[in-house]
């Protein structure tokens, strides 16, 4: 696809802002300055656009799969996106029966659904807790939702995010033994706060565990149609529709090498800013840049099957998600240990089946799968054998479907989207010193102590995920700052 346009140049100024990353913060960045009738260049090393959210036949022809991101219940939460016409740029997000399926060793499941009283009829000695808890804040979320997508604020609504802090701000085992009794609840609670990526022990496993629970209530957990590539094209599409232009296979080696422009957008991590503008920051800034650390990598496998998955619990069929570990003790230790820069024997493993849902993701009858588990950061061990055992512990007959599959490790990922250091997928650690001031402690966490540069990369707030609201508040940031009477 061609997506460059042709530049113009006033006052030796050929933009108003260069983006670095079209991954769907730096697209997010891009449209919400374009939408002020700014020009905007975006810059892609690759060949394709989306970081992430791209999409490939990584396996055999015809079989679709996601490089990284599968399922993106935080592209439809996204207060952001939410003002974008994506539909009208061929994006149509599929919506599963069920969000999540978190089978059991007793050959049961439990299931989280878009109706919070019909999970929680399944929550047993549970059912009414969860409903107390969560009831309050699917009634808010329009409201709960840009308040824990942005930076640290001053809060609109400060009574629900007093609320909110008081019950989930807290570890995944503290939350856990706090609210549930039943080991079926606690085991999905886990599999949900195992997307920090955090030690289950610690801060703030369980709010963002909490939050993509909340999301399965009120957005869904959806995935584009076609594959995650046709959002990033959807946003790439709206992007040149307001004027902007984007190049692929532009990597920047020096930031003294970018057409001039009044700022410069990294979607990039801390360790490739140092690279590429190190010179004009100060020494001060870029220890504390250097000091930034990065979270657990993933190692990841993507299956071309001959079949469905063949399930014990056959609801699990309901679900594009599902989530394998067992209990919730089981998913801790497997946790820890990568927390602590272990291999566990039995990973938690986060899988996809889009295929189920989504016709166009394979051949007439054939499937896919997407799978993933936590490995130390940088980790070059080999967990293919480890998550497909997985697998066929709760769908026995798993291997006798795969007709090819493909395997990433940490470094493949990092090949893949430079972003991903020692296959961290998530733009940095989430620990509690990184939670709000990320990439460093600052009240303006987009600005870099140089004149023209900005952030917009999930090594800021609010951090990890398909939102696009790092982009959104950077850019926001920009146009204060660089383009004050255009804000309003």
């Amino acid at each position: 696809m061609q997506w460059v346009a042709d530049g113009f140049d006033v006052l030796g100024m050929k933009y108003d802002a260069v983006i670095i990353g079209s991954g769907p913060n730096g697209l997010a960045a891009a449209i919400c300055l374009a939408r002020e009738k700014l020009s905007v260049l975006v810059l892609e090393a690759g060949e394709t656009i989306g970081g992430g959210v791209r999409s490939a036949e990584l396996t055999l022809p015809g079989f679709t799969h996601d490089i990284c991101s599968a399922i993106h219940p935080m592209a439809v939460a996204s207060p952001f996106f939410q003002t974008l016409p994506l539909d009208k740029y061929g994006l149509e997000f599929i919506d599963p029966p069920v969000s999540l399926a978190h089978p059991l060793d007793d050959g049961t499941s439990v299931l989280l659904k878009r109706a919070a009283a019909e999970t929680a009829e399944a929550f047993g000695a549970d059912k009414d807790n969860y409903l107390n808890l969560a009831a309050p804040f699917i009634k808010d979320w329009d409201k709960l939702a840009p308040e824990i997508l942005a930076p640290l604020h001053f809060p609109q609504h400060p009574v629900l995010m007093a609320r909110f802090g008081l019950a989930a701000f807290r570890s995944a085992r503290g939350f856990a033994d706090r609210y549930f009794e039943n080991g079926s609840t606690r085991a999905m609670f886990a599999g949900c706060a195992a997307h920090s990526q955090l030690s289950l022990e610690h801060l703030p496993s369980a709010a963002i565990g909490f939050v993509l629970m909340l999301t399965a209530h009120t957005a869904g957990w959806r995935f584009p149609l076609g594959g995650a590539q046709r959002l990033s094209e959807a946003l790439a599409k709206y992007f040149l529709s307001l004027g902007g232009e984007i190049e692929t296979g532009r990597r920047v080696k020096s930031i003294d090498d970018l057409p001039r422009s009044k700022a410069v957008l990294f979607d990039l991590t801390p360790r490739q800013i140092v690279k590429i503008a190190g010179h004009r920051l100060s020494a001060r800034y870029k220890r504390r840049l250097d000091g930034f650390k990065y979270g657990s990598g993933v190692f990841k496998m993507d299956f071309a099957l001959s079949e469905p998955i063949p399930w014990i619990a056959k609801d699990c069929a309901l679900a594009a998600t599902v989530h394998l570990g067992g209990s919730f003790d089981e998913i801790a230790a497997s946790e820890e240990r990568v927390a602590n820069g272990e291999i566990p024997e039995r990973p938690f493993v986060l899988l996809a089946q889009n295929s189920l849902f989504d016709n166009t993701r394979a051949p007439a009858g054939k499937h896919t799968a997407w799978a993933y588990c936590h490995v130390p950061n940088g980790s070059s061990v080999d967990m293919s054998g480890q998550i497909e055992s997985q697998i066929e512990r709760f769908a026995p007959g798993f291997r006798y479907c795969i007709l090819a599959k493909s395997t990433m490790s940490p470094s493949d990922l990092e090949i893949h989207n430079a972003n991903y250091i020692g296959g961290d997928i998530g733009g940095g650690a989430n620990i509690l010193s990184q939670l709000f001031t990320r990439p460093t402690a600052s009240f303006n966490p987009y600005k870099m102590p140089a004149d023209g540069l900005y952030i917009c990369s999930s090594s800021t707030p609010p951090g990890g995920g398909v939102h696009g609201m790092c982009g959104f508040h950077a850019a926001r940031t920009v146009l204060k700052n660089e383009f004050g009477s255009r804000v309003e």
